[in-house]
């Protein structure tokens, strides 16, 4: 008898990135390794503009160095977090989309389509 596949709406649940920087991995029970697990998980239970937007408003908190410092800590790209700073400088644009139209996968429709 074949299992029945649940299906579900949840989103599937990004993995938690562990600090590499030399403190958590000395004191991985200390204040600082406690502030950024917790900011790992405030990263990971957010969509991509908001990761972005987080990484960069933190980045330019830190001063110099915070770009490659927030790299680091949440293991998003560089180039993520430079783009998360450039956008904080740019007025708010309410679109209610994460990403720019054409971005992500192609619809499983267009996909049969072309099959």
């Amino acid at each position: 008898m074949a299992k029945k596949k649940r299906l579900t709406n949840k989103r599937p649940r990004r993995v938690l990135h562990t600090c590499e920087c030399p403190t958590c991995r000395q004191y991985p029970k200390g204040r600082t390794a406690r502030e950024h697990r917790a900011l790992n998980r405030l990263i990971a239970a957010t969509d991509e503009r908001s990761r972005r937007l987080i990484a960069g408003f933190l980045a330019r908190q830190h001063g110099r160095g915070g770009i490659t410092r927030l790299a680091r800590i949440t293991g998003l790209d560089r180039n993520t977090v430079a783009r998360g700073r450039r956008e904080l400088r740019q007025p708010c644009r309410p679109s209610g989309r994460v990403r720019r139209p054409g971005g992500g996968g192609q619809r499983v429709e267009k996909k049969a389509q072309g099959s």
